[in-house]
């Protein structure tokens, strides 16, 4: 595990410790995912990145959550405090999706993507990439500029 990535799941567990309730709706935006209109929050906020769906007990059809990194790295997930079961989709800086995750709820053991450039994720209800024959390699249009850069 890079330095890097062991710093952020130590700054997400310090962080997120007092947490007991789920953070307010944050403003969406329209996605089109491999021809799929999706409704996605976005965090692009640290506070907003560490709380994500945490405590929320249900999504929406075709809606989720877009997470912007502060600059393209190696990401990881966990689901501390989440009993939405979900999957995550890791997106380069150009809007392809390069891996799919499925998630499991309160699993606080982090998932790292494979890949070290990761812009953005995309986290829907478990099973939602594979229901729609979403696969690694699709393109995502809509996506909002990245914050860091």
């Amino acid at each position: 595990m890079t330095r890097a990535v062991f710093f952020l799941l130590l700054l997400l567990v310090v962080s997120t410790l007092g947490q007991e309730t789920a953070q307010v709706a944050l403003p969406s935006v329209t996605l089109n995912v491999a021809g799929k209109v999706v409704t996605a929050e976005v965090a692009d906020e640290p506070d907003e990145r560490r709380s994500g769906l945490m405590f929320r007990d249900s999504l929406a059809a075709d809606s989720g959550m877009l997470f912007v990194m502060p600059r393209p790295e190696r990401a990881a997930f966990w689901m501390k405090n989440t009993t939405l079961p979900l999957s995550v989709a890791y997106i380069s800086p150009g809007g392809v999706i390069v891996e799919i995750h499925d998630l499991e709820p309160l699993d606080e053991k982090p998932v790292p993507s494979a890949f070290p450039n990761i812009a953005y994720a995309l986290e829907m209800k478990q099973g939602w990439f594979a229901e729609n024959g979403i696969l690694a390699g699709d393109r995502i249009k809509g996506l909002p500029p990245l914050t860091g850069q």
